[in-house]
């Protein structure tokens, strides 16, 4: 190959890896320095210097957007491992649960972090800030992850809105490393099924669009995090001895497309709204089950407190499984490519 030719070619590593049946690429390789110490600031280089990348893995013929992004990039908080920034066809999550399971395996399953067997702390730098780990490891495969990143809590409570189609929906304001709509379902009369998939889409792309006007832009600490992202509707709580909850949900995250796991940021979203209510204590749990019926527990673990808003602190566990190794390579000659914002991006080593 022409050496013009070869200077043109990049090469992304990657590994697709699944946790409640979404889908997470962790991306190991092909991407350069990002200036911007901490997580957050090379976030936000490369969502306005570089969305094309984002665009690129998420989009036909490359990706599909019904995945999500993980690129690892060096932390800059002295106690992390790793860094990664969260990229998905919505924008920019400051922080998931799947998103983290996902790339706390692939970063020891990889190397990036040498495995222990037994039980293992790991800490990553995520854009919201450290994501505390505990992996469980055995015979060289991790068996389970549980994280706990920043603290959750209640923004505004019974916010109403009017949705076209749908009527008056009255929804709770949580942050949870994302903005979410917090839903009863039930009134909605929805019983949170694999059949209703389409029509949840259609409800909570339509009381998000109505509901983004109200809700604001900012998080009293992280600054400017984007218009309101997520809806999750909740399902009836059934107590499961003393200590634990299970419930159905769903989290509408983009146009057409209803998570298919309960998300651990949406189960974390659920703990907060219960302790802020009163109806969970520190050190109980709830397992939020998805409609295709994957599942998270989330645990509550005790009181918080975020720029004046009672808060508290969860942790999300869950497991996750690799489910390809590859290697795309990307010729910013490809006219299906917006190269304008990816060569800035893109390493240019061969």
């Amino acid at each position: 190959m022409p050496s013009s030719q070869q200077g043109r070619m990049r090469s992304i590593g990657l590994v697709d890896m699944q946790s409640g049946g979404d889908v997470s690429r962790i991306i190991t390789s092909g991407v350069g320095h990002l200036p911007g110490g901490t997580v957050l600031e090379q976030m936000r280089y490369i969502q306005k210097h570089g969305d094309g990348f984002r665009r690129l893995l998420l989009s036909e013929p490359y990706g599909d957007p019904f995945m999500s992004l993980d690129l690892i990039v060096p932390p800059d908080n002295p106690k992390a491992q790793a860094g990664y920034i969260i990229m998905e066809a919505m924008g920019y999550p400051l922080y998931s649960g799947s998103n983290t399971i996902c790339t706390a395996t692939a970063v020891l399953q990889t190397g990036i972090v040498p495995m222990e067997e037994g039980e293992q702390s790991l800490i990553l730098e995520s854009p919201a800030g450290l994501a505390q780990i505990k992996a469980t490891n055995r015979n060289g495969r991790v068996e389970s992850i549980t994280t706990q990143g920043e603290p959750a809590y209640v923004a505004a409570r019974d916010q109403v809105v009017e949705v076209p189609h749908y009527g008056k929906v009255t929804f709770d304001l949580v942050w949870s490393g994302a903005y979410f709509a917090m839903v009863d379902a039930g009134r909605h009369g929805f019983k949170l099924i694999a059949d209703e998939m389409p029509a949840l889409a259609a409800f909570g792309h339509a009381l998000v669009t109505a509901a983004r006007p109200m809700v604001t832009h900012e998080h009293p600490e992280l600054g400017e995090v984007g218009p309101l992202p997520f809806a999750h509707l909740m399902g009836p709580l059934e107590s499961v001895g003393n200590e634990g909850y299970r419930s159905r949900s769903a989290t509408y995250v983009h146009p057409g497309v209803i998570c298919r796991s309960p998300t651990g940021t949406g189960t974390s979203a659920r703990l907060a709204l219960m302790y802020d209510g009163g109806e969970i204590k520190d050190g109980q749990w709830i397992e939020t089950i998805s409609p295709r019926g994957s599942s998270f527990i989330g645990t509550v673990l005790g009181e918080a407190n975020v720029a004046g808003h009672r808060a508290m602190h969860s942790n999300i566990t869950g497991k996750a499984w690799t489910l390809a190794r590859s290697e795309v390579v990307v010729d910013l000659d490809d006219p299906l490519i917006d190269s304008t914002d990816l060569e800035g991006v893109l390493d240019k080593s061969p």
